[in-house]
């Protein structure tokens, strides 16, 4: 009886699927006449490959392949990088394997990409200074940043100029990282600027100003819009530890 009941309920939902989406009416007398059958026809035949094509399951393909071997990307772009050699093949190769916290390799790749036309690239100099920054050479990214600058004048990044306070204060040059936090708490898209400002502020005992700090931000996202509250959500977590720290 439960079954039977099931199949109802199933072919009753398919039908008024098959009407709301407009899909061949002839489903509707296939689902209603053939039961199990009917079901079965319409989910292999309409559902299963529109689910195929749209994105949302797509993407969680991508990250089941991921997560089953995480390397399979890392390969195939290694194998691309040595047989073209191309800057590209390189780069790509190179954010890999920083994605997977290998930044020495990924340090050697960007310095094969730098080269010829592409030597002082500002895109690479940035990605070079992530990858020694992640591998615990903080003065190397620093250098790298001032060489891409000397450069590239013109060069503008948020989040490499963050890449630039936060190597500073790994270098413990504590006053420059907070006059560059400074500057990027008036600016930097998102919330991390400002919390690591006003973290390094209360590190040097400067507990009335990080204070300052952490409220006009409290202020601010309590007026953001929803989006910047969600996508900021664990740095505004931080900085409420912060306040309640002081």
């Amino acid at each position: 009886m439960w079954f039977v009941i099931l199949s109802l309920a199933v072919q009753a939902l398919l039908i008024v699927h098959c009407i709301k989406t407009g899909r061949n009416q002839i489903w509707i007398w296939v689902l209603a006449l053939l039961s199990y059958a009917g079901i079965i026809a319409y989910v292999a035949a309409e559902l299963i490959p529109e689910l195929l094509k749209s994105g949302t399951t797509k993407r969680a393909v991508r990250d089941v392949k991921k997560a089953l071997d995480p390397e399979a990307d890392l390969r195939r772009l290694a194998q691309r990088a040595e047989i073209g050699g191309g800057v590209e093949a390189r780069q790509r190769h190179a954010e890999e394997l920083l994605r997977l916290n290998r930044p020495q390799e990924a340090v050697a790749e960007y310095k094969l990409a730098l080269v010829g036309l592409y030597e002082h690239d500002a895109n690479l100099m940035l990605g070079l200074a992530r990858a020694h920054f992640a591998a615990g050479n903080p003065g190397e990214a620093r250098a790298t940043l001032d060489e891409l600058i000397r450069h590239n004048a013109s060069f503008r990044s948020a989040d490499g100029h963050l890449l630039y306070a936060r190597s500073l204060e790994q270098e413990g040059l504590a006053q420059r990282a907070l006059d560059e936090y400074k500057v990027l708490a008036g600016y930097y898209p998102g919330a991390e600027a400002t919390v690591r400002y006003a973290r390094l502020l209360r590190a040097q005992g400067k507990n009335d100003t990080a204070g300052e700090v952490l409220r006009a931000l409290a202020a601010q996202a309590a007026v953001a819009p929803a989006h910047y509250r969600r996508t900021q959500e664990e740095w505004l977590k931080q900085a409420e530890r912060e306040l309640a720290a002081l």
